[in-house]
């Protein structure tokens, strides 16, 4: 019995020699997404249509996720073109509506290079998908849209969409 009490000790002071005495110190990493924003005022434009075609007339609003208003801009024939100013914060939202009863279409913008963004139920399908998956992040709305929109196998390919993918993903660039 005296054995298995001394051989159960060596075993218990081994093991706090090979992992030492202090409690290992666990650190996380962090890591922090930069924040995208445009450096200068930039014109942001495009088509905005519906199921039925482009819709002639309207008001395009920028807001960012909380609702604040940030510009505005008149469809005139279907085209709008609004200047955001410089230091905005990304993600911004393009929601455009005839009146106030009438359907609501959105484009959710994430990249600060791109400025051509079409707003139509596809991008506004890719947006609220994307919302519902945790926010407008590129990961999200790559996978709202692959999700989403209905894309020809011929454009598929194992590592990802051939072609101009600002083009393959309903608009949304």
């Amino acid at each position: 019995m005296n054995r298995t009490i001394l051989f159960t000790a060596v075993l218990a002071l081994s093991g706090l020699a090979i992992t030492g005495c202090e409690p290992e110190q666990k650190t996380a990493k962090v890591t922090q997404t930069p924040v995208k924003k445009y450096a200068q005022a930039t014109v942001l434009e495009g088509v905005v249509s519906n199921d039925n075609g482009v819709i002639k007339t309207g008001m395009v609003n920028v807001t960012d996720e909380s609702d604040h208003l940030i510009a505005q801009a008149t469809v005139d024939n279907g085209h709008y073109s609004v200047e955001v100013p410089a230091n905005t914060v990304l993600p911004i939202l393009l929601t455009f509506s005839s009146g106030p009863d009438a359907e609501k279409l959105v484009a959710a913008v994430i990249h600060d290079s791109i400025t051509k963004y079409d707003i139509n139920p596809s991008t506004t399908a890719i947006a609220k998908a994307a919302k519902a998956m945790g926010g407008y992040t590129h990961a999200n709305m790559t996978r709202a849209a692959s999700d989403t929109i209905h894309t020809p196998d011929a454009n598929k390919t194992t590592t990802g969409w051939r072609g101009d993918p600002t083009k393959q993903y309903g608009g949304w660039h």
